[in-house]
């Protein structure tokens, strides 16, 4: 399954995704790193970042680009004297106090969530795109959006100002990844509309 896992990464990477996040919540440190280590070299090679989800750890030993914090890691300015500057530290929010209280506290930008209901948050509302947008007028750092996000919808997200999008079984349940990801990123990048904080100007300095 694992190197199943890594071929579809690699099919997205080809079909433009721009950053990817590896997440590991109950397995042992050590394949994480070897997961880590085998999908830099394709993200590398296509430009994209890499951000290794809660395990500073495993985020340096690979020379990762960052690490995603979850409300129950460390707190983003302890992740940031860890990693350095050079890093991108960011946070998953699920409200606006949360997500000004990660910017107030290092975050290099906030994932909000979730915006459209979701098979991986199976009985909870979402938060919707009134909640997404007030977030995103309320915190000074870029706000990705998270839940529930595919081609029909991305562009309707992208109108708040959030800075991009995450998707999980948008690319990773697709029969075909990489068309999969390519059709995101044409609808993205067809847009014509501009995030309120660009991801790339983060406090992370040459993240990519």
């Amino acid at each position: 399954m694992r190197g199943d896992l890594i071929e579809v990464v690699r099919a997205a990477l080809r079909g433009g995704v721009d950053r990817v996040q590896i997440r590991e919540k109950d397995g042992p440190a050590r394949n994480l790193y070897e997961t880590v280590l085998r999908i830099i070299p394709a993200a590398q090679g296509t430009g994209a970042g890499v951000l290794v989800n809660d395990r500073v750890d495993v985020a340096l030993a690979t020379g990762a680009d960052g690490v995603h914090l979850a409300a129950k890691s460390l707190p983003p300015y302890v992740a940031r004297e860890l990693v350095g500057e050079r890093k991108v530290v960011g946070v998953s929010v699920h409200g606006l106090d949360e997500a000004l209280h990660a910017a107030w506290e290092g975050a290099d930008y906030v994932t909000f969530g979730h915006v459209y209901p979701t098979a991986s948050k199976p009985g909870l509302p979402p938060r919707g795109l009134r909640e997404l947008a007030e977030v995103v007028e309320s915190v000074e750092v870029p706000v990705l959006a998270i839940g529930g996000i595919d081609r029909s919808n991305v562009v309707e997200v992208l109108r708040t100002g959030a800075s991009g999008v995450c998707v999980v079984s948008a690319i990773l349940a697709a029969p075909d990844p990489e068309k999969a990801a390519r059709e995101l990123r044409e609808e993205i990048d067809g847009s014509g509309l501009h995030p309120k904080h660009p991801f790339n100007e983060t406090g992370a300095k040459g993240a990519r």
